[in-house]
């Protein structure tokens, strides 16, 4: 399917010069979310994926319903402050900023195989910080899914050894 025709762009959001992609339409037509839920799903189904981790907010978009197909577990990952437990944390650079998430401490048993999911793979930082936290509590991550990269922001390169699946790619 073609999900960029689901995309839209909104240029200078939140910041100017940066090209927005919303993936609100795509969401907003229940066959195409769910096409693309069913391709990260099948995706990872021979991965053996004990749990979903999703940073805030749209990670949560994608591996809820990825989870929920699997049949695991998800774990939240959220900015510092928003989770209610002892949590770790760690901090991050964005491609427009910087920031801290955090997971609960006992979210992620050792030896848990992991599938982090979220809807854009722009910088990397985000699901670098993800990775980082999801290791330090001893899960294995096999898998990274995305709704979407922005190839010119080189955020694979910080992915490197990890499997890593986009489902739409943007050049500029």
């Amino acid at each position: 399917m073609d999900y960029k025709q689901y995309i839209a762009l909104v240029d200078d959001w939140p910041k100017p010069g940066i090209s927005f992609k919303d993936i609100t339409p795509l969401m907003d037509n229940g066959a195409a979310f769910k096409s693309a839920v069913d391709e990260i799903v099948t995706y990872s189904k021979n991965r053996d994926i004990d749990l979903v981790v999703g940073p805030e907010a749209r990670g949560f978009i994608v591996g809820c319903p990825v989870s929920y197909a699997l049949e695991v577990g998800f774990a939240p990952v959220r900015k510092e402050g928003k989770l209610p437990r002892e949590v770790i944390k760690v901090d991050y650079g964005l491609e427009y900023g910087e920031n801290v998430l955090t997971i609960h401490k006992d979210a992620i048993k050792p030896g848990q195989r992991v599938l982090i999911t979220d809807d854009l793979l722009a910088t990397g930082g985000t699901i670098e910080a993800t990775i980082k936290l999801v290791e330090e509590l001893g899960g294995i991550v096999v898998g990274c899914a995305f709704l979407i990269e922005l190839t010119y922001l080189n955020g694979r390169e910080k992915l490197e050894g990890y499997d890593v699946l986009t489902l739409m790619q943007y050049e500029d």
